[in-house]
């Protein structure tokens, strides 16, 4: 892709690429920029240059980023989509579901970072925020450099939930 300068640089591509998705009603007002990581899944690009984009979209006024909470699409006085809580939670509750489903048994191994971060499109820090959690509520324990694996029934919060 060219323009005027010379060859656009890929944070630009991938802005017009999340600007077209606003145009379209892809995306909508208040609600979040994709994140980071989803970024760097789709577009197969450096965290950096994720960054670069999410600066990008707010020079042009397609987004704005308030910190500590995200960059969401619209003026900064658009009100935002409602979160029920931390997403750190929402996972934690995610996969604390998927405990008492069946879907990981006792003493198997919940999915890593890695996996958390592509799954749900977050940070490093997020899925370790919630692998925290399920470890404190007592849905799981880690073996360092094994990985965090379901506890015994009998460790569960007693009411099943989080």
């Amino acid at each position: 892709m060219l323009d005027r300068e010379g060859p656009v640089p890929i944070y630009r591509q991938i802005a017009d690429v999340i600007a077209d998705r606003v145009n379209r009603g892809e995306l909508l007002p208040g609600e979040p920029v994709p994140s980071e990581a989803l970024m760097e899944t789709e577009f197969r690009v450096s965290r950096s240059t994720a960054r670069r984009v999410a600066r990008e979209l707010r020079e042009r006024g397609v987004a704005y980023t308030i910190q500590g909470e995200g960059t969401f699409i619209g003026l900064p006085d658009t009100p935002r989509r409602s979160r029920k809580g931390p997403i750190y939670r929402e996972i934690a509750a995610d996969i604390s579901r998927q405990i008492t489903q069946g879907g990981i048994a006792p003493n198997r191994a919940i999915p890593g970072e890695k996996a958390m971060m592509r799954k749900y499109g977050v940070a490093k820090a997020t899925a370790r925020s919630a692998v925290s959690l399920l470890r404190e509520q007592g849905w799981v324990f880690t073996v360092p450099q094994r990985g965090t694996f379901v506890s015994a029934r009998e460790r569960w919060p007693a009411d099943g939930e989080d």
